[in-house]
């Protein structure tokens, strides 16, 4: 996520493993940028460059605000719910659509 500008820059659907957050890494390494902000997950610390790379809640509340807007809009993805994806295919169109809209208001 762009903390400039609170666009979403790139996503992926998956548990949060080293090989998840590698395919989200390709997404995004490109981009130019003055770092990355994350959670305290190890894992991070096989892609993202040590000096380019920021631990703290301080850098993850902007993902959290939009984890929650997504859910908010998303019924698919609320925990406990009875509308749900069947399909993974599905569930990141869905999640593609809503991006989309949300980057360009």
């Amino acid at each position: 996520m762009d903390s400039s500008f609170g666009k979403v820059l790139g996503f992926v659907c998956g548990r949060r493993t080293i090989k998840t957050g590698k395919v989200l890494w390709q997404q995004i390494k490109h981009l130019p940028t003055m770092g990355y902000g994350t959670d305290m997950l190890k894992s991070y610390e096989n892609f993202i460059p040590h000096t380019k790379h920021y631990v703290g809640k301080t850098f993850t509340t902007q993902i959290e605000s939009l984890n929650c807007r997504l859910r908010h809009y998303l019924a698919r993805l609320h925990r406990k719910t009875l509308c749900y994806s069947k399909s993974k295919t599905m569930l990141e169109v869905s999640l593609k659509l809503l991006i989309h809209k949300l980057n360009n208001p």
